[in-house]
Formats: C-alpha cells, sequence, structure tokens
C-alpha cells in the first residue's frame, strides 16, 4: 500500500492533470474495483451496485458493466440521476450493457454490496433518499465493497455526521485520505486497499501526510553496548492516588529498551517496585537524577506541586515527553505553555482529544471533528511533535507533516494506557531516534499490543495496561529477530 496521505485540494489537482492526459481515470477505477470484486468472488455470484449521482456513482456505472460482462448478475440500484459528463456516459455505458436498474434496494442484495453513492467530497450528513437506502444496506447483513470511500464517511476529517456505510472492504483510489485511517474512518472502512490507478510518479505532489511505518533498525543492539549506551529515563509523577500510572511509564520504558529509569514520584510512600525492582523510586526532588529523557504527567496532578515540578521540566536541557496532567497544567496557564513553545530541546506532547481541547481552547467535539488540523495545530503552536491519541493516532511534526497510525483497537481503550505509551517514547528518545520517529514506532508498537491481545483473546475486553507494557518487550523483540534474520 502507498503510505502518502494527500489533501482533496492534491487529490482534485492530480485528478485533473490526469484527466489533461486523457488518462480515464473512471475506467481504471472501475478495472481496480472489477478485479477487487472477483477476488472476492471468484465465481460469478449476483452483485448490487449502489450508484449516486456523481463521479462516485460514475465509477459504479462502469464497475457494473465490467462485472456484467464477465458473467456476474448486477443489479444497480440508483435513486437519482446521474450528473456530469463522465457520470452520465457511465450511465449510458451501463444502459447498453445491461440497464437492469431500480430506484428501490433490492429485498435480495446477492452475495455483495458495491458501495458508489457518495465519493471523498462529501463533508454533510446524506439526506433523504439516500439515507434511508444506507440504512438498509447496514441492515441487509451483506458483505460491501467501498468504493474510495464508504459513502456517509468524510474522507478528510474521519467524522461521519450522519448515516454511513459499514463496509467490510474499502478500495480507495490513487492515495489514502486521512479520514479512512482516523476518527470514524477505520471502523467503517473495514479492509482497506490502495488503488493507485497506474498515475505517473511525476504527478504526485508532496504527500502532506503518511501512514505509520516506522523502521526497527535504530532499535538493534550492538554487542559492544552497556547500559549507558541505551540512555536514562526519568519520569516525574505519581501523587498520591496515582502512583500506578508513574510505574506503568517506567514499566513501559525498561521493556522498550531504556538502559536505565528512574521515577520521581509526588508521592513519597513508595520505596521499591516489588514487581520491576530495576525501577529506581525516590521523592521527588528539584534536582532529578541524571537523564537524556524526562516523561512527566503520568499520576502528575494538578496541585502545586505539580506545577512546580513541571516548571523546573522545562527549564532542563532534556528531551520532554509531556503528558496527562502536564498537558492540563499547561493548557491552565499561560506562563507554562509559553515556556513550552520556547524551550529548545525537543518535546513529545501526548493529548488524547479532552487535553487537546483544553491546550486548543476549543471543544472536545471540535477537535474530534477534524483530528488531522487539531494535531497540525498544536504541534505548529508548540514547535514540537504532537501525538494526538484516538482511533486513528496522529503523529504531527511542527512543520505540519502527520502520518496516521494503523495498528491498534479498541482493546487500548483503559486507564493507564496512555501512561504505558509515554514510558514507550521516552525509552526510545533515550536511545537516540530524533522525537518525531521515536513517537512514530512507540505509538505503533504500542498500537500492536492491543493487536497481539484480540488475536489471543478473540475479541478487545480486558486488556490491562502493565499487559500492554510488558508485551511491548515481547513485540519488539519478535520484530527486531524478523529484521535481523531478512537482513543477514
Amino acid at each position: 500500500m502507498n503510505p502518502a496521505i494527500q489533501s482533496l485540494a492534491a487529490q482534485r489537482a492530480l485528478e485533473a492533470a490526469a484527466a489533461a492526459q486523457n488518462m480515464g481515470l473512471m475506467r481504471r477505477a472501475a478495472c481496480a474495483a472489477a478485479d477487487k470484486v472477483r477476488t472476492l468472488l471468484p465465481e460469478p455470484a449476483p452483485v448490487t451496485v449502489l450508484a449516486g449521482p456523481g463521479n462516485n456513482g460514475g465509477d459504479a456505472l462502469h464497475l457494473a458493466c465490467e462485472l456484467a460482462e464477465a458473467g456476474y448478475p448486477v443489479t444497480v440500484v440508483s435513486p437519482a440521476p446521474q450528473k456530469g459528463d463522465e457520470a452520465v456516459a457511465a450511465r449510458a455505458r451501463w444502459d447498453a450493457v445491461s440497464g437492469h436498474t431500480v430506484r428501490e434496494f433490492p429485498a435480495d442484495a446477492g452475495a455483495l454490496i458495491v458501495d458508489g453513492l457518495f465519493g471523498i467530497g462529501l463533508s454533510r450528513a446524506p439526506a433523504a433518499p439516500w439515507d434511508a437506502l444506507i440504512r438498509a444496506v447496514n441492515a441487509s447483513g451483506v458483505p460491501v465493497l467501498a468504493l474510495d470511500t464508504p459513502s456517509g464517511l468524510d474522507a478528510t476529517r474521519g467524522t461521519a455526521p450522519g448515516e454511513a456505510i459499514r463496509a467490510r472492504h474499502t478500495l480507495t483510489f490513487l492515495c489514502l485520505k486521512a479520514g479512512l485511517l482516523t476518527g470514524d474512518g477505520p471502523g467503517l472502512c473495514g479492509a482497506l486497499e490502495v488503488a493507485p490507478l497506474g498515475v505517473p510518479p511525476a504527478l504526485w505532489p508532496p504527500a502532506e501526510g503518511g501512514l505509520n511505518r516506522p523502521l526497527l533498525a535504530p532499535l538493534a543492539r550492538k554487542a559492544n553496548s552497556h547500559k549507558g549506551s541505551y540512555g536514562t529515563v526519568c519520569v516525574v509523577g505519581g501523587s498520591p492516588g496515582m502512583l500506578g500510572a508513574a510505574l506503568l511509564a517506567g514499566r513501559a520504558a525498561l521493556a522498550l529498551g531504556a538502559g536505565k529509569v528512574h521515577l520521581s514520584t509526588l508521592d513519597a510512600r513508595l520505596a521499591v517496585d516489588p514487581g520491576h525492582p530495576e525501577l529506581m523510586i525516590a521523592p521527588h526532588a528539584p534536582r532529578l537524577p541524571a537523564h537524556q529523557v524526562c516523561a512527566i504527567g503520568p499520576g502528575l496532578g494538578q496541585s502545586g506541586d505539580a506545577r512546580a515540578a513541571l516548571a523546573a521540566a522545562l527549564a532542563l536541557d532534556a528531551s520532554l515527553v509531556v503528558d496527562a496532567d502536564a498537558l492540563n497544567l499547561v493548557a491552565a496557564d499561560p506562563a507554562l505553555a509559553e515556556r513550552l513553545a520556547t524551550r529548545q530541546a525537543p518535546a513529545v506532547l501526548t493529548p488524547h482529544p479532552a487535553e487537546a481541547a483544553r491546550l486548543l481552547g476549543r471543544p472536545t467535539a471540535e477537535v474530534q471533528a477534524d483530528r488531522v488540523a487539531a494535531a497540525r495545530t498544536l504541534a505548529r503552536r508548540f514547535g514540537q511533535t504532537v501525538v494526538l491519541k484516538g482511533a486513528g493516532t496522529l503523529i504531527a511534526r511542527a512543520d505540519g507533516f502527520y502520518r496516521v497510525n494503523a495498528s491498534g483497537n479498541a482493546a487500548l481503550a483503559a486507564a493507564g494506557q496512555g501512561d504505558v505509551l509515554s514510558g514507550a517514547i521516552a525509552a526510545l528518545i533515550a536511545q537516540h531516534l530524533p522525537p518525531f520517529d521515536a513517537a512514530c514506532l512507540a505509538v505503533y508498537l504500542h498500537g500492536l499490543t492491543g493487536d497481539l491481545y484480540r488475536a489471543r483473546q478473540g475479541y478487545m475486553l480486558g486488556l490491562a495496561a502493565s499487559q500492554s507494557a510488558a508485551d511491548l518487550a515481547d513485540i519488539a523483540n519478535a520484530l527486531l529477530l524478523i529484521h535481523e534474520r531478512n537482513t543477514i
């Protein structure tokens, strides 16, 4: 899969450039979709094709022609006439090939439904009669192949403001779209593939983002190394009642290979972690142990002592991972926000949507309505790497480039998982990965702990953050072993 993500404007410009070269993208899209249908249904079987009024409907009508000519029984559902020269021409071709067209969704939709109602330009809730048609499709239980994007999903923002097709497969054309990978997108797309349609590289604009496909090679260990080779992490947090958060971050940092991990806790009652005595635990003091990376926020709280600890961390000449209540303190205090935005040493900010909303001074719903924009805005505002957590976690750089993560699932929707991620990012920065690369790799590996749990259990209930922290080492080691064998 081509990992590049393009903006809607860039995709439209690419389509125009291809049209100027008479590439016939609509027919190419139909042929690619026909190949996908033949993969899903190797033997001809009844197919219902939903054709909307625009170019997405044109793709669907050309696909219907390809399938009918290959011997598949095809019914086209088209509640409204096509508009635009290409879509009208596609309808004329279909009428000449078969013309079996109905306006209502059939009682028997066959073996497969192809969704070609609306494409990537849709940004509003589908109105009547389309909303009722989408409800009928979802209620049918028949597998759906969506063309370019499931109808009803905003492919740019990843939101579904009204009824939306729940596809089992999505074949998107030319390139990835951010909205297919984040927010509501992953839950609606099913298995996602890209059909690049043979567009030459010279026509492609620079990508604004990409799928998160990090390299593990930087974690490969040298024989002649020692604990100092892999850096020291200091976790600052663990206020009364929240010591577990700091412990989870510290355990995750150990699991991903940090040479040493200190916990500087605001609750002084814990002297040792019996499960992980390697963690060096001490009450928080203004002078922290020597370290390369400070992860501040897990279990920090928002007390006066917590604010003082954050102010001290911001003054350090060390990389930071800023999470949880450290972000809430920044959001509430313009002076702290200014210090974070102007510090010279790098930082990674790891907000969930509500924390991002506080940093931006917006409702959480606005963040979720355009997750890409929120992550990029925060990264630019603070001049740092930002990890916006959630379905399709986003990792954004200060220059606006971003990646969308596709590993993980709702098993990770549990307390403590953010603390695990913070410790993981800190461990990778301590091992000399640049902050953006460290964030990308940590997010990917952390997501895999959810995927591993689902593979083991069959579903997503009950994954504890402590289990994710422990699984990080197993997953990273397995992938590094594969990398090592492939490079010999």
